[in-house]
């Protein structure tokens, strides 16, 4: 899976994913638009990871099918205290992340939605 980590994320994040085996980059810069990031995640394939909740909201607007986005739901983002709930999140839900998905993760559980997002008028295919 091919990751970009977002810049409210700390680059330590970085080392931590590449133990796991995935590719990641913090490629751009600190100052792109949000749309600019997700632009860039889809046309090179990969999984936004952020702790900004814009990116899921713009995903609902577009109703596209990427990038997928991980969004951190929590206070402490730290890679040490996070990185044990989130990294066996990420492999439960690798399969859907790389097909296209918004994941929102916390301390306390994982929800996933299959790209694109309906809304609740949305008909259901």
């Amino acid at each position: 899976m091919k990751l970009l980590v977002d810049m409210n994320l700390s680059p330590r994040w970085c080392p931590l994913l590449k133990a796991e085996g995935w590719d990641w980059s913090d490629v751009g810069r600190g100052s792109a638009p949000d749309s600019e990031i997700m632009t860039w995640a889809r046309q090179e394939g990969r999984v936004v990871l952020t702790h900004n909740l814009d990116f899921g909201a713009m995903l609902a607007a577009a109703r596209t099918t990427g990038p997928s986005v991980v969004q951190i739901r929590t206070q402490d983002v730290r890679p040490e205290s996070l990185g044990p709930l989130l990294v066996p999140l990420l492999r439960q839900h690798e399969l859907e992340l790389k097909a296209g998905a918004l994941m929102i993760a916390d301390e306390a559980r994982a929800r996933v939605r299959v790209l694109p997002l309906r809304g609740k008028s949305d008909p259901t295919p």
